[in-house]
């Protein structure tokens, strides 16, 4: 039984034409918006993206308004979306493009790779979606489906499984129908992700179970075969709540390196060994803004999880004996008022804090 063949193309393409969902990025061809939507698809789930992708698009329009807007900006519209590199790169390559290929995106595989933030799935992806070629784009949902198609029974996290898949799906998608490589990657995500589930697969509704090895071998629910995952660890942080005589709170900007680069924070710094988040402020701040702080009173604490690791974060009203703060790890830093908060990009668990603030902010004084 060999998956690679016509009745295979046919019953899923089939499929696709008759099932194919209603999404913002299919109503177009523009290959921005093709890129715009795999970049933030990336990690994060359909319904998720689609108010985002809409919202960018209409700051944004092109290639070229993208390459001339603020960072700041950008990543202001990319809040709470997460996984913020994303952003910082979907900038930098658009004025790439527009610098090197006159604000239109490269078609070959091997030029997009070139940009910064685009992968091997995401090159394949924009090739095969809006320039309809033949290219391989290799996804979880995508992966899991060969896994099962093939009834592939190695860990596919070792660098030989990862291989091997790369391969089959550069196989398939050349022998896919001509002229059919758009249609085709998408059908094969979406049927990753709406029929061949991870959890209880509905092969019942699946339009290729008939060419599916491990449905023949009733090993669907075992594959694809996953490594045990190590425990996901666990940090505590403290965040420093800093008032000056006006008011005003003290915010402090990532450098644009590393996570949530570029966001702005509540001052903050994550304790280490058996060190208490209290320590940990005042020894951050310390060395991050040259402050010595006092830790008050704890106003309240927030629990984020981001993909291999969780924290909780612990605010603190703080007192600074000389509140002169100087960006010495942080790239920048500003007095600001509450309420104009609203107007910096700034990560999830900071806005609980600062909603926090915002309701019980005469607790404080």
């Amino acid at each position: 039984m060999e998956a690679v063949s016509e009745a295979f193309f046919e019953a899923l393409l089939s499929w696709y034409a008759r099932n194919a969902p209603d999404l913002p990025w299919r109503r177009s061809r523009d290959p921005y918006h093709i890129w715009l939507a795999e970049v933030m698809l990336q990690q994060t789930q359909v319904a998720t993206v689609i108010p985002y992708y809409e919202r960018f698009l209409a700051a944004f329009p092109t290639v070229q308004a993208l390459a001339e807007a603020p960072l700041e900006r950008v990543l202001k519209l990319w809040e709470g979306l997460g996984y913020y590199s994303r952003a910082r790169n979907l900038h930098r390559a658009a004025q790439r493009v527009v610098a090197e290929h006159c604000g239109r995106l490269p078609q070959s595989v091997e030029a997009l790779r070139k940009l910064h933030g685009i992968g091997r799935y995401t090159a394949g992806a924009i090739a095969s979606i809006a320039f309809n070629q033949p290219a391989a784009a290799l996804d979880g949902n995508v992966m899991r489906v060969l896994a099962r198609l093939y009834d592939y029974a190695e860990p596919i996290e070792k660098p030989e499984a990862q291989r091997h898949l790369w391969q089959v799906a550069e196989r398939m998608a050349r022998a896919a129908p001509s002229g059919s490589a758009a249609e085709y990657t998408q059908a094969m995500m979406d049927l990753g992700r709406d029929i061949c589930t991870p959890r209880a697969p509905r092969c019942a509704e699946c339009p290729v179970y008939a060419f599916c090895r491990a449905h023949a071998a009733g090993t669907q629910a075992l594959r694809p075969v996953r490594t045990p995952k190590a425990a996901v660890p666990h940090y505590a942080v403290g965040a420093a709540i800093l008032y000056n005589d006006s008011g005003e709170l003290l915010m402090a900007r990532r450098p644009l390196d590393g996570l949530l680069g570029g966001l702005w924070e509540f001052p903050q710094g994550q304790a280490r060994d058996s060190e208490s988040p209290e320590a940990a402020l005042q020894r951050a701040l310390r060395e991050k803004l040259a402050l010595t702080v006092s830790v008050g009173t704890l106003l309240t604490k927030v629990r984020h999880a981001f993909t291999h690791f969780k924290i909780t974060l612990h605010a603190y009203h703080c007192h600074a004996e000389k509140p002169e703060p100087r960006p010495l790890g942080y790239t920048e830093c500003v007095w600001i008022a509450l309420e104009d908060t609203d107007q910096l990009p700034i990560s999830r668990a900071d806005r609980h804090v600062i909603a926090f603030l915002r309701t019980d902010r005469a607790r404080l004084f």
